[in-house]
């Protein structure tokens, strides 16, 4: 049977720890948070137990739903926002609470996924979103694999012109990249 969390089920609570000791990327995701004219819904996909990254957008106010395939971390996300709903399904087969947001975000997601399925999800977030809408994402800008340091699995990018591509086929266009303090290259993209 295919592990759908990608190798982090059986890693969940080492995971859990690591992050809480980490602030990379809290900065970037928060400023991009305050790029929203309304505080609207956020569909944070691979969201984990839900710190930092969902925590951001639950204190500024917004409606917040996750998505995540590791039973272990959807536990501890209900704990952490017993009002957030939250989902424990693969992002590829999620139907994402059948509604669209104004947000998604995969911070740490995409790259743990194959390219067809990064592909696919692409696809899936443009029609989940609203006119406008944004999707943030952080994948490297060159094209790779490497073996992810937690899970030992195969990771991929597909590089900054794979995923411009992909974006622009579906009716996306990049409206910027950027990195963080940890190195993390993000990708941030607009429902045109």
């Amino acid at each position: 049977m295919k592990d759908e969390s990608n190798g982090y089920e059986a890693i969940a609570d080492r995971f859990i720890l690591e992050r809480a000791k980490s602030n990379i990327g809290i900065a970037t995701v928060q400023a991009w948070a305050k790029t929203f004219q309304k505080q609207g819904s956020i569909l944070d996909l691979g969201c984990g137990n839900g710190i930092p990254i969902s925590q951001i957008f639950v204190e500024l106010g917004f409606d917040v739903y996750g998505v995540d395939a590791s039973a272990v971390m959807v536990s501890a996300f209900c704990q952490n926002f017993p009002q957030t709903q939250v989902r424990c399904e693969a992002v590829e087969n999620s139907r994402f609470f059948d509604r669209e947001f104004d947000g998604v975000i995969a911070w740490g997601l995409m790259f743990l996924l194959p390219a067809e399925t990064q592909l696919l999800l692409i696809q899936k977030v443009a029609k989940a979103l609203v006119p406008g809408g944004r999707f943030l994402f952080t994948s490297p800008y060159q094209i790779c694999e490497w073996k992810d340091t937690l899970s030992g699995l195969i990771s991929c990018s597909l590089g900054a012109d794979g995923y411009k591509l992909a974006l622009s086929t579906v009716g996306m266009g990049l409206l910027a990249e950027y990195s963080d303090e940890g190195e993390n290259y993000y990708y941030d993209a607009i429902k045109l």
